[in-house]
């Protein structure tokens, strides 16, 4: 966004040069604050999570180029390296940060479902009023066939409202079975094309047990997009980048939070004696064997914890950055001599240039990659799959008590 600077009262000419400098500086800083937060356009800034490549404007090419010279925010400077993608519901600081890309899952109904004015509600009762699901005679398909729906129905209105993908969570029970995984991604794909919704708006989210790549590798197969998360080591990335998954999300913040408390995982002990950062370590891996063997997968972070992770990956595919994150990046002002350099740390140029281990370029198998998943990657896929099958419990048993719905 353009915004003219109106031309500040004169500065006393016995100021140094410098200082005069600075004050200025800092005049045009404080107006330029005050214009954005008083503009329509100022108040929200669309991110889109599109299939196309990242948007790194003239950076593109070299992975020493930083921000010029011109006034702006840290949100716009990080903005011309990676995608970023607010961290929010879709209900919640709609205004200030609004959603151009969107997941559907069995938290965000749990949340509708909480609030009794949402304008999704209604995507909610009409799933529970469908005749196909209360026909069926079995209560434990007539549960799964709900969530469908009202996963469905409320994946349809977000492909209305953002204009990038949505991506839509296959049930968690299923890790562990690549043909269930398959048979329910084409159920939810009938479903949305039955509401008209084209697979390209579409990525299904998968976790990233070794079942779970399979089923992604024969869905791509398809040309349906997935989405392979809980990701925490490479052998994970590896093997879904070999799958030809669209996207592979890594959770930062958790591989940094496990290694602070715990030892024992080889390919994270390893990383800490070098004294870096495993969460960090990881993307950046993962980025450079994408790249430098011609994978197609965009690679997406998550689970980010403050500002220095941001500018540590710019250039990765996607952010996913939570709000507090992102206020802070959009208040605050970089000046020329800013004392963050907003570099780009991950281009496909700089992949080239990266050395992979023989180990860390087998094609990937189911033995391989079991015995390869250190503790820290089968204790983090755990909890995550516990967590998301308990969520789909919680939706399970309470469309078992409000249905059947009034008027039904």
């Amino acid at each position: 966004m353009a915004v003219s600077l109106p031309s500040s009262s004169p500065l006393p000419a016995s100021l140094p040069s410098n200082l005069l400098t600075r004050s200025r500086l800092l005049s045009h800083a404080l107006q330029l604050k005050r214009l954005l937060a008083s503009s329509p356009a100022g108040r929200t800034r669309s991110f889109s999570l599109r299939s196309s490549s990242p948007r790194v404007g003239a950076f593109a090419a070299d992975s020493s180029s930083a921000v010029g010279s011109e006034l702006s925010t840290e949100l716009d400077a990080v903005s011309r390296f990676s995608e970023i993608v607010p961290d929010t519901v879709v209900f919640d600081d709609f205004e200030r940060f609004p959603p151009t890309a969107a997941t559907v899952s069995s938290s965000l109904l749990l949340g509708i479902c909480s609030l009794p004015d949402t304008k999704f509600g209604s995507a909610i009762e009409t799933a529970l009023a469908d005749s196909e699901c209360y026909e069926q005679d079995d209560p434990n398909d007539r549960l799964s066939c709900f969530c469908d729906k009202a996963l469905v129905n409320v994946g349809t209105d977000l492909a209305r409202l953002v204009p990038g993908r949505v991506s839509t969570e296959v049930d968690a029970r299923l890790a562990y079975d690549a043909h269930g995984i398959v048979r329910k991604v084409h159920r939810l794909l009938q479903l949305y094309y039955e509401l008209e919704v084209p697979s390209e708006r579409l990525l299904f989210k998968i976790p990233s047990t070794w079942q779970g790549i399979e089923a992604a590798k024969l869905l791509e197969s398809e040309g349906i997009q997935t989405h392979l998360t809980f990701v925490y080591s490479f052998p994970q990335a590896a093997a879904a980048a070999q799958a030809g998954a669209s996207v592979i999300q890594i959770f930062v913040g958790r591989i940094r939070d496990w290694s602070r408390n715990h030892t024992g995982d080889p390919e994270l002990d390893a990383i800490c004696r070098k004294g870096e950062d495993p969460g960090l370590e990881l993307v950046a891996k993962a980025y450079n064997y994408i790249h430098k063997y011609g994978h197609k997968s965009k690679l997406m972070v998550a689970a980010i914890r403050n500002k220095q992770d941001i500018f540590s990956l710019l250039g990765v595919d996607y952010m996913i950055v939570p709000l507090k994150i992102l206020q802070s990046l959009k208040e605050s002002i970089t000046y020329p001599d800013e004392k963050y350099s907003f570099v780009r740390k991950l281009s496909p140029s700089s992949a080239m240039t990266y050395n992979f281990s023989q180990e860390e370029l087998v094609n990937w198998d189911e033995a391989s990659f079991s015995s390869a998943m250190g503790p820290a990657s089968k204790e983090l896929l755990a909890a995550g799959l516990e967590g998301y099958a308990n969520q789909t419990k919680r939706v399970e048993e309470l469309f078992g008590k409000i249905w059947p719905p009034p008027n039904v």
